[in-house]
């Protein structure tokens, strides 16, 4: 991926003290590739006040979000770490999250891709709750961003 992306920290939900080394999780990788560059600014804006309620989020394990500006074409998003895959297809389906949706309808390309993993080791000098194996789930995620692994 390009050295340009901007990305937020992990930011744990709730779900990250029920989960540890060998949980099964389920990460969501998002990609919003806006038609006209001036709009990513607004899709970030709206994804960190999604972020804010992310510790009342059930189920929630992680998130991080990130914006790549680009001369002609900038892309936004978010990978998000889930208990299961229900508590995505609750989040999913809140009206805060549906707002935005269809605000940007029209407004540029959303992609997204699922993937059943199991965490990790914690890092090393990290806290338990922030380091439950979150950086290999970020490398996967860049790869697939960078076009390097496919989104299907």
């Amino acid at each position: 991926m390009p050295s340009g992306i901007w990305k937020t920290s992990w930011k744990n939900g709730p779900a990250a003290h029920t989960t540890g080394p060998g949980s099964r999780v389920v990460v969501s990788i998002t990609e919003f590739s806006t038609h006209r560059p001036w709009g990513t600014p607004a899709v970030a804006v709206e994804g960190m006040r999604l972020r804010r309620g992310w510790p009342r989020t059930p189920g929630a394990v992680a998130v991080r979000l990130w914006m790549e500006p680009g001369p002609r074409m900038n892309r936004s998003g978010s990978v998000t770490v889930w208990a299961d895959e229900a508590s995505l297809t609750r989040f999913v389906a809140r009206p805060e999250h549906m707002r935005i949706v269809r605000a940007f309808r029209g407004r540029g390309v959303m992609r997204s891709v699922l993937r059943d993993t199991t965490l990790g080791a914690p890092a090393d000098g990290l806290p338990p709750a922030v380091g439950v194996g979150l950086a290999p789930l970020w490398a996967d995620a860049e790869r697939i961003l960078a076009g390097v692994d496919p989104w299907s």
